[in-house]
């Protein structure tokens, strides 16, 4: 199968979907459509409740988000972490409650709810011969980001597959549903970053994420925030090969206007260098400017420092 049809069966819709084994999924979106239908600010409370209740619930997750703040932000209370944790839960609950509007709204009325700031770099390196990269931050509203950019941008981006096929679907659907008119991709790990190549340096901007903590192996670590992180050096050598520019990328949801702000962050300075390492700092810190746009926002819950230095204790009980 050649890589241009190898992802097609992300986002299309297969009969395989409707087999009995995924009825309860089907009629958990059901009653999640049900609740679409209710105006922003009572699905903002309703994300917020349900936010609180996970966090007393979920006191796995609730604890992995607290030991990573507690980790980055050894300045801060213990009161100060726990309002954090919080917050966060309130944030990507909310930003769940929110995801319909990517999936199903048209075009059109996406692009009410989203304010895009910064999205002049990319034509403007473009005009300096440039590919562009964009780093993309883990936050609770990424689906956004992503909508913003594929909207008007042909797009291509690596996607990590869900246990779950329905809601695979869904995701993929929604992150490919804009970009799908200017021949946007979707490529899964499976597939490699040659494929990731290719296409950027065809002239496809490349979504990219590469926070998570993908193991020992091929890693260096690289401070991120006050912790030393095991941090996967590839972003320099992509950029290197695309001869691309990165622009480090945030969505955070303003309650206030109750609309996504999706910011394109100062491409990073002197970047590649030619040094895994130095490049995983930089990157390290183009990923710390985007999360200070809306701390409480990014997704703390992802086990971030799973891998130790030698000879050091897991962080996490």
């Amino acid at each position: 199968m050649s890589v241009k049809e190898s992802n097609l069966h992300l986002f299309r819709f297969r009969a395989e979907l409707l087999r009995p084994k995924h009825w309860p999924t089907w009629a958990a979106l059901g009653v999640y459509f049900l609740f679409t239908l209710l105006p922003m600010p009572v699905l903002d409370r309703v994300g917020n409740r349900l936010g609180e209740y996970a966090a007393k619930k979920n006191r796995k997750r609730f604890n992995i988000a607290r030991v990573n703040l507690s980790l980055c932000f050894p300045d801060k209370t213990e009161q100060d972490i726990e309002d954090m944790v919080l917050g966060h839960f309130r944030a990507q609950l909310r930003s769940a409650m929110h995801l319909f509007i990517v999936w199903w709204w048209p075009e059109f009325m996406v692009r009410r709810k989203i304010v895009s700031e910064g999205f002049d770099q990319i034509e403007q390196n473009r005009q300096q011969g440039k590919q562009v990269i964009i780093l993309l931050c883990h936050s609770v509203g990424l689906d956004f980001a992503v909508a913003s950019i594929s909207m008007d941008y042909s797009s291509n981006g690596p996607y990590k597959p869900m246990r779950n096929e329905v809601i695979d679907f869904m995701f993929t659907h929604g992150r490919s549903r804009f970009g799908a008119k200017h021949g946007g991709k979707l490529f899964t790990r499976d597939d490699g970053l040659r494929p990731l190549i290719k296409e950027t340096r065809a002239g496809k901007v490349l979504i990219y994420l590469a926070d998570e903590d993908l193991g020992m192996t091929n890693s260096v670590f690289a401070p991120f925030f006050a912790e030393s992180k095991a941090t996967i050096p590839v972003l320099g050598r992509m950029a290197k090969a695309c001869n691309a520019v990165v622009l480090p990328c945030v969505s955070c949801y303003d309650p206030e206007i109750r609309k996504y702000r999706v910011k394109m962050l100062p491409a990073i300075e002197d970047f590649p260098s030619g040094d895994d390492v130095v490049d995983s700092v930089a990157m390290n810190r183009a990923i710390e400017s985007g999360v200070l746009e809306c701390p409480d926002q990014y997704l703390w819950t992802f086990r971030y420092f799973q891998t130790r230095p030698e000879g050091e204790a897991s962080v996490y009980e």
